[in-house]
């Protein structure tokens, strides 16, 4: 089988890098050409265009950026269904819109062919080292179909149910992280303030209830004033974004995220867009 793969950013490079790795045949497209070049090197083969890929790929992944991104990629004239053929299966593992993951899917079917929305959660480190949280929407018979390739990328990978299904447990992770990004910026800042030992601090509340996977991996990021994105806040405000609305649409209000999405548009008013989620302490050192 041909697998094509569209965005290599941060993400997207090293996830494809497994598929390479595994022996399979893949063929790749990404706005900018310098970030697959190491996959070229890996023999991947270029493609020109979305649709030039959808002409070729039997399984085709699709990692952007922003729900403008994907929806161009799937539906622009030199998107995939301008060239998708019978029987591909097609598998965005972007963070994007619910209703927009239906309505791929809705197109593909009208296709002969399929759609999975399969976003992730555990950024760079998780991308790098293969142990992404996958949450899978979709027909589950399309989705066991290809459980293999989910299995060379992440450890945890879950079946939510219909199309769409995979995109509403990204925003609930979403949420959740919001939450424990604010909390583990104040416990630094608190600790701080305290005189504490702030590595001796972690070594203790990383090893009881407060503990978390933000806590454990993006703590010791801030600690040595590393904020090079393992997810970019721009991403990250867009994400809370598509959870807010979302939840207007379900009648639900949700305070804790509307105080991280207004902390997280003031970061990013302070230039820090492409810093990453940790860079939040930035913005609560200067409330």
């Amino acid at each position: 089988i041909t697998i094509g793969w569209i965005g290599t950013g941060v993400m997207g490079n090293p996830m494809c890098g497994h598929i390479i790795d595994q022996g399979y045949k893949v063929s790749i497209f990404n706005r900018s050409r310098s970030k697959s070049e190491n996959l070229i090197q890996k023999n991947a083969a270029w493609c020109d265009s979305p649709k030039e890929i959808a002409e070729i790929a039997d399984i085709i992944f699709t990692m952007v950026g922003y729900p403008a991104d994907v929806r161009d990629v799937y539906f622009s004239e030199n998107g995939i269904f301008n060239g998708i053929r019978n029987g591909t299966v097609l598998i965005d593992m972007t963070t994007t819109e619910p209703s927009l993951s239906e309505e791929i899917y809705q197109t593909a079917i009208s296709k002969d062919s399929t759609a999975i929305d399969a976003p992730v959660s555990g950024g760079d480190i998780g991308a790098k080292e293969a142990r992404l949280s996958i949450m899978v929407g979709g027909d589950q018979n399309a989705v066991m179909s290809v459980m293999p390739l989910f299995e060379i990328l992440g450890k945890n990978i879950v079946y939510q149910g219909k199309a769409g299904s995979g995109q509403h447990t990204k925003m609930c992770n979403q949420i959740a992280v919001a939450g424990v990004m604010i909390s583990t910026c104040e416990t630094l800042l608190y600790a701080s303030k305290a005189g504490l030992e702030l590595d001796t601090v972690l070594s203790s509340i990383t090893k009881g209830a407060a503990t978390s996977w933000t806590l454990e991996n993006l703590a010791p990021r801030i600690l040595m004033n590393d904020y090079s994105p393992g997810f970019y806040v721009e991403h990250f405000i867009k994400d809370m974004k598509i959870a807010i609305e979302e939840s207007k649409k379900m009648g639900l209000k949700l305070p804790g995220l509307s105080l991280a999405y207004t902390l997280y548009n003031n970061l990013k008013d302070m230039g820090h867009g492409k810093s990453g989620t940790q860079a939040l302490i930035f913005a609560l050192k200067n409330l």
